[in-house]
């Protein structure tokens, strides 16, 4: 549903389009976050099980909840009859099952607090663990903490893994020829030059862009970016990071900021010089559609990725060519760049963590004169 204020609310509805008031009211502590979007749709999947197992908040067991993940994909000890996710449909990763089991244990702890229901599903999930040293680490009264709210329907977290995918090598080379408009090479370069997510790159505003040196904003001497957070852009991009920013006199501060390099500016200017001096339909937004009938609109970061996608066939690159790989290659770059010093790399990529960075990103060159004397030395060797 379309808000007065702009962006979108989502809940759920039966097929006689009545809403469902159990879900309508979890939904709705959501309100106003992204959070809400995802939750409505793996909440919708759910109830649909629900209702072929003859189910209901009342009735429904913790037993029930662990045949449900085990039926979409989540590996558990007890038989869980038929599968709920069977082809084309994909079974639920390990990160997709983390946010299916938190929605499960919000929504059902909602229905029991609100209602006075289920009494014993309720104490099931309320569950509590000892705090780990990370958990310590990150509240400020950490070391008096004594026990932490577990969910005991989350699945075992698997190990990190430590070298993210990236991008095969000499993707950009590879694209730049292949790209058929400005809009697109402009999207490659400013993907390869900065850790941007897709959602912040087509949610950006022309007021957004400080691309010169010394901008009245007072942010960064350098010529930078601002993503902002918005709930009403027209494509329905918005930024994953919601830090505060406002617009005074015209002149945007705050938000999230990124470096432009040299090849990021060129590259807007023969984007603005050309196709969007054409084709803009007045809204003020930096990526538009350059074909269709929907031409001058803003592009979607779903119609982003697509093409990058046929880009890359076209380049006969390996696998699918994806916006997260560019920014996992960035922080990798400025990582090896750095030195593998992790602070460098986490304000560059405007990661929340250097320590998370380090883990991730940070490895030796395997190939550099250090690794290898260091190997001769163990080796005995001179």
């Amino acid at each position: 549903m379309s808000r007065a204020g702009g962006g979108w609310s989502y809940t759920i509805v039966w097929p006689d389009g009545s809403v469902d008031e159990e879900a309508d009211g979890f939904l709705r502590t959501y309100e106003g976050k992204g959070t809400q979007k995802t939750y409505a749709y793996y909440l919708v999947d759910h109830l649909r099980w629900r209702v072929r197992e003859g189910l209901a908040t009342e009735s429904v067991s913790l037993l029930d909840l662990f045949r449900y993940l085990g039926a979409v994909g989540a590996r558990v000890s007890m038989p869980f009859g038929e599968v709920w996710r069977p082809p084309p449909k994909r079974p639920y990763g390990s990160s997709a099952l983390q946010v299916l089991a938190s929605c499960l244990k919000g929504f059902y702890l909602h229905q029991c607090a609100l209602r006075g229901v289920n009494g014993d599903l309720r104490k099931a999930l309320e569950v509590r663990r000892l705090p780990t040293q990370v958990d310590r680490d990150r509240s400020l009264l950490g070391h008096v903490m004594t026990s932490m709210p577990a969910n005991p329907l989350a699945p075992r977290r698997r190990p990190q893994r430590r070298h993210p995918k990236m991008l095969p090598e000499g993707t950009r080379a590879d694209l730049a020829p292949v790209v058929n408009t400005a809009r697109d090479a402009m999207v490659v370069t400013w993907l390869s030059d900065t850790s941007m997510r897709i959602g912040g790159l087509t949610g950006l505003h022309l007021v957004d862009l400080h691309l010169r040196e010394g901008a009245q904003c007072g942010d960064c001497k350098s010529p930078h970016v601002h993503v902002c957070h918005r709930w009403d852009n027209a494509n329905r991009a918005a930024a994953k990071i919601k830090p505060d920013w406002r617009l005074v006199d015209g002149v945007i501060t705050g938000g999230e900021i990124y470096r432009a390099s040299p090849a990021m500016v060129s590259s807007y200017f023969k984007y603005m010089t050309s196709e969007y001096a054409v084709h803009a339909a007045g809204h003020g937004m930096l990526l538009i559609q350059l074909a269709g009938p929907k031409r001058g609109e803003p592009w979607s970061a779903d119609a982003a990725r697509g093409m990058l996608r046929r880009a890359g066939r076209r380049a006969d690159l390996p696998g699918r060519i994806k916006p997260q790989a560019f920014r996992h290659q960035f922080t990798n770059d400025v990582m090896d760049a750095a030195d593998g010093d992790p602070l460098v790399a986490k304000a560059a990529g405007n990661w929340a963590s250097a320590q998370m960075v380090d883990e991730v990103y940070g490895h030796p060159d395997l190939h550099s004169p250090k690794f290898d004397a260091a190997l001769r030395t163990v080796w005995g060797e001179q």
